[in-house]
């Protein structure tokens, strides 16, 4: 696959410019845009698009602050059938305009993203294209995709999430074993017996210790 190439202008940049969904027949998939703002200024963004009945944009309008950036998550509603050879004519415009300091989205007079408003505005035009599923795509992270330069997290976060859950496994595990030998250590009087059991379950906590510091930390990905 190769990597697509930036879609960048004076206020405003992307990764890729096209959206990119595994297509699947009756259910909904997803696409993450991240809007970088490139400027010292408030930028406005709105996310208009020629099928609006068919996506779901969410946030379709804000507002980014000086060199931040904003993540637009574009759902596909879920589709009774394949379209004409996967091609899809659907289409995505992404305008920004520069707006003042401390502006909220709540604030942005109605007509900011048309000419009428006598704002200087930028465009982003964006494709979609269709991708066939393969295997089994059940879970939410092989199903979406992300137009970033965070492309690959989805799948760094997955992984984390696997070791982590095996080891709260191993942990429970360890949980029960040591609850197990302390349950034989009071029945036995024998010292020898006791000292030897004693090692095994301080060896345990150890161990019990070290997982619940590794869990402590969140898993984080590099962006």
């Amino acid at each position: 696959m190769t990597t697509p190439s930036a879609n960048t202008n004076n206020l405003i940049s992307v990764l890729c410019d096209e959206l990119k969904f595994q297509f699947e027949l009756e259910k909904q998939t997803f696409c993450d845009l991240k809007v970088v703002n490139n400027t010292e200024h408030n930028v406005a963004f709105k996310v208009k698009t020629t099928s609006p009945k068919k996506y779901f944009v969410r946030p379709n309008t804000g507002v980014i602050q000086p060199w931040d950036s904003c993540v637009v998550r574009v759902t596909l509603q879920a589709q009774r059938e394949y379209p004409p050879d996967m091609k899809c004519k659907d289409k995505f415009l992404l305008q920004s305009t520069i707006v003042p300091a401390n502006t909220d989205v709540d604030d942005l007079p109605q007509d900011t993203f048309t000419k009428e408003s006598g704002m200087a505005l930028e465009e982003c035009k964006l494709r979609v294209v269709y991708v066939t599923a393969q295997g089994n795509l059940d879970d939410e992270t092989t199903r979406s995709s992300m137009c970033s330069p965070d492309g690959s997290s989805n799948q760094a976060i997955h992984h984390l999430k696997e070791e982590r859950d095996s080891a709260v496994r191993q942990t429970m595990q360890l949980q029960q074993d040591l609850d197990l030998i302390r349950r034989r250590i009071y029945r036995k009087a024998d010292p020898g017996f006791s000292f030897t059991f004693a090692v095994i379950v301080g060896l345990i906590g150890i161990m019990v210790g070290f997982l619940f510091n590794l869990l402590s930390s969140p898993p984080t990905t590099q962006n």
